[in-house]
């Protein structure tokens, strides 16, 4: 079942939650951001190859191998955001999408919108917040 979007299409509380129009508004907003990510590290890649590391200044090569290292710290984040982006798509799929691993109750569109890959409601992922502070504290 293919949903077409209108282009100005923005997901209202007003609406029935996870009606086909905001799953497939999800959808592409998680594909974009996908396809952004690893339109980024292809570039780091080529910029890596590129880059030359025989630098004959010992500052210049300290300094350029910091910037690389920051550089793969940063991908590798990314790698990790991409898989879960990957299991987010995958909850659309089960139609799973938009509900709290934890309590089944509806995420909300604010949260969707501003985290599409979020798997707790804001009240579930305080609770598990502040159980990390306490487990911190002992």
């Amino acid at each position: 079942m293919s949903v077409s979007l209108p282009p100005d299409y923005r997901p209202s509380e007003d609406e029935e939650f996870m009606n086909p129009l905001q799953i497939e508004y999800f959808r592409q907003k998680l594909l974009s951001w996908r396809a952004e990510l690893l339109a980024d590290s292809t570039d780091t890649l080529r910029h890596l190859k590129e880059e030359n590391l025989v630098k004959p200044d010992l500052t210049d090569r300290a300094s350029l191998e910091t910037d690389r290292a920051i550089e793969l710290r940063t991908r590798d984040r990314e790698r990790k955001l991409i898989s879960k982006i990957d299991a987010a798509l995958g909850r659309i799929d089960l139609g799973t999408y938009g509900y709290c691993e934890e309590t089944d109750e509806p995420i909300g569109i604010r949260r969707l919108e501003a985290r599409p890959i979020a798997t707790l409601s804001i009240e579930a992922q305080e609770r598990h917040e502040r159980m990390e502070r306490t487990r911190r504290d002992e």
